[in-house]
């Protein structure tokens, strides 16, 4: 509080008693050997199945005491030092380490300075010191992830309030004097690439200028974040000048967006693909997909995994491949359910392109059909349906998502009949088809095809209805 008194202004941008307490709290953590040992315990444990190629030392509890620690011996050399090929896989391990322990364990290394990571000689990263250590609780967690979703479609109305729920900002705040600088700091980051090629440092330090003339602060659990990131995006410069934090957390990301169950993920996943608008956007969608595939590889590396698979996937194995395996999985229900829902809209939209042009084919442009049925608005209704705007976007989705599986152009994005395929990539494909994709294939349909059919024909039938017994004055 004295410090406080004597600096007014710091006092405005930072909490100082809590940023304090904070790092008190841990100081005289680190002091204490007990419970450095059991945080490298709970460390271990969270790592070794997901992450086997984090080393962790064992620690001896029969020799260890609040004022002595005893603990296993590893060799190695500093990865801020080291000059082996693999030094740009093993950052990309510790920021999926870093990222678990963040989002999911919301228990975090704060002190991962460079002589804390060792490349060890069999290609391992071991992580050393684990006497500071924070923890935050599911309300940062989540926020982080819904704060780095409404980035993405540049929703800053939303992202202020990310703010809130993250302790940036009071609860109770006047928020509108906030949201335009905020905006041009996050525009000024955006640039050149989007979200995932943000530059966390000077994001970080742009956020702190905010603080001299706005209520907003740096909560003390983030100064700890900054520190550990920082530490890992150096190390990476080093050897890779275009090295980006979120380029390298987005596969993470994607993984917790399309697995994780809790409610507010879930609703992250969405408003990821739907935006703030309530659309669909396929080209996010195979973002999305295509990252949890950087993910798959990435995380079968760091278990060590060889031979026949090359990162998470067979030899050969392509995206699309990863992506099938993966809808058909029990995990991607509530994706799944997504998609189904998009893929009807898809169908009804493409079977009616279709109907349109063999009505035209046919010289049927202007032919109506009678309604005997009593209660109808019209006495007669067209036989070729309308398309709109929306429909367009709808058949684009399905031949931008057969190209994604097939990994080729199968279909002619460009094409004015969407059903018309290469023949020649078409046999290139299936040819090349690996038995277990046709296995995850026929398993995916036997549960969508029902469901898709259903759905298709109860829509059908809806617009059967509207567009007979319903006033176009009163359509929405």
């Amino acid at each position: 509080k004295a410090i406080g008194d004597l600096f007014p202004n710091l006092k405005k941008r930072v909490d100082i008693v809590a940023l304090l307490d904070e790092w008190a709290a841990r100081f005289f953590e680190e002091l204490d050997y007990v419970k450095e040992m059991n945080h490298t315990k709970r460390f271990a444990a969270s790592m070794a199945e997901e992450l086997p190629q984090i080393l962790v030392p064992e620690s001896y509890e029969e020799y260890t005491s609040r004022r002595v620690l005893v603990s296993e011996w590893i060799e190695g050399e500093k990865l801020a030092q080291s000059t082996a090929s693999d030094v740009g896989d093993l950052v990309n391990l510790g920021v999926i380490c870093y990222l678990k322990q963040l989002l999911e364990m919301g228990f975090f290394h704060a002190d991962p300075h460079p002589g804390n990571m060792i490349r060890t000689p069999d290609g391992r990263l071991a992580i050393l010191d684990f006497g500071l250590m924070a923890e935050i609780d599911n309300e940062i967690k989540y926020g982080m992830v819904e704060a780095i979703s409404h980035l993405i479609h540049r929703d800053y109305e939303a992202i202020v309030y990310d703010f809130v729920t993250l302790e940036f900002i009071p609860p109770g705040t006047n928020l509108s004097p906030i949201l335009p600088v905020l905006a041009k700091v996050f525009d000024q980051a955006l640039e050149g690439g989007g979200a995932k090629s943000i530059n966390f440092q000077e994001l970080a330090a742009d956020l702190a200028q905010i603080t001299f003339d706005y209520p907003f602060r740096i909560p003390p659990y983030f100064a700890l974040i900054i520190r550990a990131i920082g530490v890992l995006e150096g190390i990476a410069l080093v050897g890779d000048p275009d090295f980006a934090i979120v380029d390298e957390a987005y596969p993470y990301l994607s993984k917790m967006l399309l697995m994780d169950e809790s409610p507010r993920l879930r609703e992250s996943l969405k408003y990821t693909i739907y935006g703030k608008e309530g659309v669909f956007d396929v080209d996010r969608v195979i973002d999305i997909l295509q990252a949890f595939d950087t993910y798959t590889i990435n995380s079968s590396s760091s278990s060590g995994d060889a031979g026949s698979m090359v990162g998470g996937r067979r030899d050969g194995q392509t995206s699309g491949e990863t992506t099938l395996k993966f809808i058909a999985s029990e995990e991607a229900k509530f994706f799944r359910n997504l998609l189904v829902d998009e893929i009807v809209k898809s169908i009804d939209a493409l079977s009616r392109q279709q109907l349109l042009g063999l009505a035209d084919t046919l010289g049927l442009q202007n032919a109506f059909v009678p309604l005997l049925v009593p209660g109808v608005m019209r006495p007669f209704v067209s036989i070729t349906p309308k398309l709109t705007k929306e429909d367009e976007k709808l058949i684009q989705n399905i031949v931008k998502g057969i190209n994604f599986l097939a990994a080729n152009e199968v279909v002619n994005e460009n094409s004015s009949n969407p059903l018309l395929v290469n023949p020649r990539i078409l046999q290139d494909t299936v040819t090349g088809l690996n038995p277990s994709m046709v296995r995850d294939a026929l398993s995916l349909a036997n549960e969508v095809v029902p469901q898709i059919t259903l759905k298709l024909l109860n829509r059908i039938a809806a617009r059967a209805v509207r567009d007979v017994f319903v006033d176009d004055a009163l359509r929405g």
